[in-house]
């Protein structure tokens, strides 16, 4: 599928997932540098190390002190290996945990840029505590004692990207993905058969439109015809105002107030319908066959 010549309203769910693994869409840096009138990147978790699949640093916006945090791939085969492809490890993490706390400690609002396939899943990284660092985010986000708003700028796979996407706003690209694993994953463990990963990015609802649809995203920000690959300077100044403007909703209110939103806003997360049970052939007071 050449995304030039298609119209976004017939785009399937497969190919919104090609469009936000497009190695030439805007990454984070591309995102601050068209959002941001200045930005001091800080390294390393002070643990460990240094992790270039995470970027983040402080910032100014409009005249205010921002703290940005977000996934960083590459745009070639070089990029790619020194950013890890875009999947953190520990040590990426437990860097975005140190900023979270000093934009707490400073009162600067953080911005989370979210593009990863998923976490690393190397041995090593296992051993050095991947599921406990992506836990201490998550645990740090939800109780954060300043606005946060997540962006997904293409794809948005597992823990990887939830470890830097617990927000007031949750914001996704028009042909950005939010999933709890990747269409080929999906389709490996339901059918056995990666090639059934187009059937599985459609069952699973993971573009932004269904996301947005499912009360977890807050918008979605409109993209240049073909993607935001065909023109990075629109799709950033298209990410930048919606972005303004719910920042801006956000200064106003009293940090108690924003806190209690967004626990309010993670506990509505997750709907369900009950099926009759007539149509199901069961009698008033059995339990539910298991349904997919």
């Amino acid at each position: 599928m050449t995304t030039s010549d298609t119209s976004t309203e017939t785009l399937t769910a497969w190919d919104r997932v090609q469009l936000a693994r497009n190695v030439q869409r805007p990454h984070t840096l591309d995102m601050v540098r068209g959002l941001c009138e200045h930005f001091v990147e800080l390294h390393g978790d002070r643990r460990f190390g240094d992790d270039a699949a995470i970027v983040g640093g402080m910032a100014t916006l409009q005249g205010r002190t921002v703290m940005i945090v977000g996934h960083q791939k590459g745009r070639n085969a070089r990029e790619n290996v020194q950013r890890h492809f875009g999947m953190p490890r520990p040590e990426g993490y437990r860097k975005a945990l140190r900023l979270f706390r000093h934009a707490e400690k400073f009162g600067f609002p953080l911005l989370c840029f979210i593009d990863t396939p998923g976490a690393d899943p190397e041995r090593e990284s296992e051993e050095r505590g991947q599921a406990n660092a992506i836990a201490e985010c998550i645990m740090a986000m939800t109780n954060l004692r300043v606005p946060i708003i997540a962006t997904v700028i293409g794809e948005g796979g597992s823990g990887g990207a939830l470890a830097i996407g617990v927000a007031d706003r949750m914001l996704m690209m028009e042909n950005a993905i939010y999933s709890v694993i990747s269409p080929e994953g999906c389709a490996s463990i339901l059918w056995r058969d990666a090639a059934k990963a187009p059937d599985a990015a459609r069952a699973m609802r993971i573009t932004a439109a269904d996301v947005h649809e499912l009360g977890i995203a807050d918008a979605v920000i409109a993209e240049p015809a073909g993607g935001a690959h065909t023109d990075i300077a629109a799709a950033v100044e298209s990410a930048a105002l919606v972005i303004r403007e719910h920042l801006e909703q956000l200064t106003g209110d009293e940090i108690a107030t924003t806190l209690a939103c967004r626990y309010q806003k993670y506990r509505a997360i997750g709907r369900f319908h009950e099926r009759q049970q007539a149509l199901l052939g069961v009698q008033a007071g059995e339990p539910l066959p298991f349904v997919v």
